[in-house]
């Protein structure tokens, strides 16, 4: 009889922002930031503006609390092997922000050196409009996908239901989700095309062993 396995799952976490205020302190300490430097940097942003990786020194003690919050879903999600009751390792944090508009998008891409990446959303911009042709979805893929693709591309392994593998995956954003996922893993942001305000930050978390008391 036929055994088969589905094998190396990819974990993709979601969770809330419980705090309103907390939010709301996010958004105020983005427009300030974005106040001081209108230029930002350009990295895999397709227009838009996106923040220095600083935030953790000017997001003030909003900033500090969604990490830690990041911080603790890396946690839950991780073990170690070698002292699964007592990790040996924590956490090293980046954080920055992404404001975009009508037309701006990111194009796919990696975080090299870290282990979890997280994105929460402190505005989703859609302002209670439920179309789907306002896009801005996060977009994830497969990263074994390409070669298969470009062999057979209309050639789809079969998952544990019994149903076409999905080579890409959306994920549309609400306002006050977090997501968090194998910084290894690619991803994209489909061009935003609501007449609100995107605001998300995004977080690298890198891992370290722990010093010792």
């Amino acid at each position: 009889m036929t055994d088969t396995r589905q094998l190396f799952a990819t974990p993709f976490i979601i969770d809330r922002l419980q705090s309103e205020a907390g939010i709301a302190m996010l958004r105020d300490a983005v427009d300030a930031e974005m106040m001081r430097d209108r230029q930002g940097v350009s990295i895999s942003n397709i227009g838009g503006w996106h923040s220095n990786t600083n935030m953790l020194e000017w997001g003030g003690e909003a900033a500090k609390a969604l990490v830690f919050k990041a911080m603790t879903m890396a946690d839950e999600a991780s073990v170690d092997i070698k002292s699964p009751d007592a990790s040996r390792f924590g956490w090293h944090p980046e954080l920055w922000a992404n404001v975009s508009q009508k037309g701006d998008a990111n194009q796919y891409h990696t975080h090299p050196g870290s282990y979890w990446s997280a994105v929460a959303y402190v505005d989703d911009g859609y302002e209670s409009d439920a179309d789907p042709q306002l896009g801005g979805e996060l977009q994830l893929l497969d990263p074994r996908s390409p070669m298969v693709q470009m062999a057979a591309p209309d050639l789809r392994m079969k998952g544990a239901d019994g149903a076409p593998q999905s080579h890409e995956i959306s994920i549309r954003p609400q306002t006050g989700m977090i997501v968090m996922f194998p910084s290894w893993l690619q991803h994209a942001v489909r061009p935003f095309k609501g007449e609100g305000t995107r605001i998300s930050i995004a977080i690298n978390l890198s891992a370290g062993m722990k010093k010792p008391h």
